[in-house]
């Protein structure tokens, strides 16, 4: 398991930045919602379980940034790995 915490994320690029140091993108990352759908189905193996701290912050912060990221975890999980876990805490 991974934890990110989002809870201090302002914008959806602090957002992409964060996500692509903690889950291991490459430095070529797009910083865009089809760039994580490639990163993350083709270019890195994420953990099993991924828990976000700070959820309601980030929606609160960055709705379109939390809503797309919930929904590209989402239909992760029910294209390539129903073990997935994705936990928002």
């Amino acid at each position: 398991m991974i934890t990110i915490d989002v809870s201090e994320v302002p914008d959806e690029r602090a957002l992409h930045l964060l996500l692509m140091r903690d889950l291991g993108f490459p430095g070529f990352y797009g910083m865009n919602w089809d760039a994580f759908w490639d990163s993350i189905t083709g270019l890195v193996w994420i953990p099993d379980h991924v828990r976000f701290l700070g959820w309601d912050q980030l929606t609160a912060h960055v709705p379109r940034g939390a809503a797309m990221l919930q929904r590209a975890l989402d239909d992760y999980r029910a294209a390539y790995r129903s073990d997935f876990v994705a936990e928002y805490a």
